[in-house]
């Protein structure tokens, strides 16, 4: 089942191809901003509270399937694994349509510090335990750029975040530190 919305165009297919009925367990409040980029901890842990809604129908006395577009910081994962547990699912697994996020991204969007990033440094059976999920499954860069690339005019994607390889050849350990330095998460 996807996380409302971003994360619905990779459950459909996630669900085709395992051959199991696609269900929506999750109702979203529109009304809620980006939780991803809310100022601190607390605040997105509490923007993803009021931004998301279990139906406990659909996950009562169930094993799930959770599928999401990328775990970042883990905070939205782990709170969306809390609400599938409270409202009644036996296991939990969670999948990202993204590889792990290992590295910050410098080229415009506000992302953590290598520090805050959930993936940087651990192993998926380690993320997994951080996000309370039984099981954790992440998409291969390989996978993903194959899915983008295809049919598409465009040749290459820029992947820094999840390989640490920054395409201007600039970024340079220093500039990173600078940039953990002087941005607030």
């Amino acid at each position: 089942m996807p996380i409302p919305d971003s994360s619905r165009p990779a459950a459909l297919q996630v669900a085709r191809k395992l051959g199991i009925e696609y269900r929506e367990g999750f109702y979203k409040n529109r009304y809620v901003g980006r939780t991803f980029i809310m100022p601190g901890q607390e605040e997105r842990r509490k923007g993803v509270k009021q931004k998301l809604n279990a139906m406990p129908s659909e996950f009562k006395g169930k094993n799930v399937l959770i599928v999401d577009d990328s775990i970042v910081r883990g905070t939205t994962s782990r709170e969306i694994v809390d609400m599938a547990r409270n409202a009644g699912a036996n296991s939990v697994t969670f999948t990202s349509a993204a590889p792990p996020v290992r590295f910050p991204h410098v080229y415009g969007i506000n992302m953590p510090s290598r520090a805050e990033l959930v993936a940087a440094g651990r192993k998926i059976p380690e993320i997994a335990s951080e996000i309370g999920a039984d099981h954790l499954i992440y998409q291969e860069v390989a996978d993903m750029q194959s899915a983008i690339l295809e049919g598409s005019a465009v040749s290459a994607l820029e992947m820094s975040c999840f390989s640490g390889d920054y395409v201007t050849g600039t970024v340079t350990p220093e500039y990173l530190r600078w940039v953990e330095e002087n941005q607030s998460s």
